[in-house]
């Protein structure tokens, strides 16, 4: 099926969609601890009355329809890229105004993705060489009916430009307002992986965290990346290949 926006729908499912996030990314408990999210709203105003900064914790519930919130074990993770939304905080899909949950179709994709806006910050910020920020693999089931943007060629569409996201922003806030459900599109940072953006939380489903994970700055890129639990070192190419 071909949608309004040019592009076909197709029917995803990845049992073991990968996510990398940084280990301080925000926990929300109460997504977790009340089962009904119809509950949340009443919760939410009478917790406020004592602690007044639980909306830091929190974020813009708002943004998530009642119908599309996720709730049990493992729904911060799935919530958490919803609610906390900052025009800061860009992507290739969005401008910051909504949030986008991205997922690789596997480890390496994931692990390229991250590596390379972990370099653009340390980049700018002329942070010196070294082991830098720990990481967190979250390991996630996908599956629902995206935009399929994978008949598009890195580099070559406007969409899937290295450092260029006008057009993906532009895309993501229409076929958010048309109600679609998100994008499937070829990795810009590692040949043959797929990466999905997923516009509502759920989307996705049963997420377990796996390795934590330190990535190396050598000053001029990320150049190792280390599982904390073993100790195990490994080189990441310069082309984006471990």
């Amino acid at each position: 099926m071909v949608s309004g926006s040019g592009f076909p729908v197709a029917a995803l499912r990845w049992p073991a969609a990968v996510r990398i996030i940084r280990s301080a990314f925000p926990p929300i408990d109460l997504f977790e601890d009340i089962a009904d999210p119809a509950d949340w709203p009443l919760l939410i105003n009478a917790e406020m009355k004592t602690n007044p900064r639980l909306m830091e914790t929190i974020g813009n519930l708002d943004l998530v329809p009642p119908a599309r919130r996720v709730s049990g074990p493992g729904a911060s993770l799935l919530m958490a890229p919803f609610t906390h939304v900052s025009r800061d905080r860009q992507s290739r899909f969005s401008d910051g105004s909504f949030g986008v949950l991205y997922v690789g179709d596997a480890f390496e994709t994931a692990l390229f993705e991250t590596v390379h806006h972990h370099a653009r910050f340390m980049a700018k910020t002329r942070e010196p060489a070294g082991w830098s920020s720990q990481f967190r693999e979250i390991v996630l089931s996908v599956e629902g009916s995206l935009h399929d943007l994978r008949g598009e060629a890195v580099r070559e569409s406007e969409l899937l430009q290295p450092d260029d996201y006008a057009a993906g922003q532009a895309l993501g806030a229409r076929l958010r307002g048309g109600g679609s459900e998100g994008v499937v599109y070829p990795s810009v940072r590692r040949a043959g992986g797929e990466c999905a953006g997923l516009l509502w939380p759920d989307l996705a489903a049963d997420p377990v965290q796996g390795r934590h994970l330190d990535y190396h700055w050598d000053g001029k890129r990320v150049d190792l990346y280390r599982e904390a639990a073993t100790g195990k070192v490994f080189r990441i190419g310069a082309a984006g290949s471990a």
